[in-house]
């Protein structure tokens, strides 16, 4: 991989945290609507649907498309939306019983699970790559643990397994799209989420049809923007990026949510999250650092 496709997969991860980032403000509000499986059950049907006509566009020229192995798009769609609908549910399961601001932090412990979990697959992670990782866990230290946030509990325990399986999905996202169609695998992966939702709807929230309409606008922007477009460029961008680095970088969906938070929602961000902003922003420079400053590598080996 050369060093201009690493900043190119670099440009994608990042534009794909501000479009992740937007919708945690559609997300917030929807929530005071309806229940978490039916809004992200809509809203991954919504971004599966609306790349259909993407996914299945004839070609322009007229040459034979290259067969595509539907079998390995079919495997690799399933998984990945059995492994995301079972991270973004325990994430909001862990919410009723943690803050806010305790969520965001354990969740981007897939910055660190990440690596840990590629050492032992045998991936060759720089000491660099390893390095950045601590220094953008501080960064979001910085930007979610601020005030008094109490005792680990039960929420934050759920919250860290969400953690983990974040980091299996980025690890899976790198390893099964990379052979197959990046926008059939991003529609079949939002249906097989949004089904599985929505089956978990109707057995633990039975929303109304009156309720859905009132935040129509919410649930359209996030099924429109944040999977339609967020999710479908994560795989692309995951071409052209190692795992670690990957999950660095949109791990500044956060500071992103925190960016329009302060412009749409007028909140007032505190001295100790903008410095985490900053920190976390360094470590995404960092790691763009040429590789020949860096010869130094660690890897698991079985004896």
């Amino acid at each position: 991989m050369t060093y201009m496709q690493r900043i190119k997969g670099s440009l994608i991860l990042i534009l794909t945290a501000i479009v992740w980032g937007s919708g945690f403000v559609a997300q917030s509000a929807g929530m005071e609507y309806i229940g978490a499986n039916t809004f992200n059950g809509i809203r991954m049907l919504i971004g599966s649907f609306v790349l259909l006509p993407i996914a299945f566009r004839k070609p322009k020229n007229k040459l034979t498309p290259k067969a595509e192995n539907n079998k390995e798009l079919l495997k690799s769609g399933i998984i990945c939306g059995i492994v995301l609908c079972a991270a973004s549910t325990i994430q909001t399961w862990g919410l009723a019983f943690t803050t806010p601001g305790k969520s965001g932090f354990i969740t981007a412990m897939y910055m660190i699970f990440v690596p840990i979990i590629s050492i032992f697959l045998g991936k060759k992670i720089t000491v660099r790559t390893i390095v950045c990782a601590f220094i953008a866990l501080c960064g979001m230290y910085m930007l979610c643990m601020t005030g008094n946030q109490g005792r680990i509990n039960f929420g934050d325990i759920l919250t860290l397994i969400c953690a983990v399986l974040f980091s299996i999905h980025i690890i899976l996202v790198g390893n099964l799209s990379s052979d197959v169609n990046a926008i059939k695998f991003a529609s079949l992966q939002f249906f097989v989420c949004g089904i599985i939702n929505i089956i978990i709807m109707f057995i633990f929230e039975h929303p109304s049809i009156e309720i859905v309409k009132q935040c129509t606008v919410p649930i359209l922007y996030s099924g429109l923007f944040a999977c339609g477009i967020g999710y479908t460029l994560q795989p692309i961008g995951q071409r052209y990026a190692e795992p670690t680095a990957a999950s660095i970088m949109m791990s500044l969906e956060s500071v992103f949510a925190l960016i329009f938070g302060i412009i749409i929602l007028h909140d007032s961000p505190i001295v100790l999250e903008l410095l985490g902003c900053i920190v976390m922003f360094a470590a995404i420079i960092i790691i763009q650092l040429p590789d020949n400053l860096f010869k130094r590598e660690v890897k698991y080996e079985e004896k």
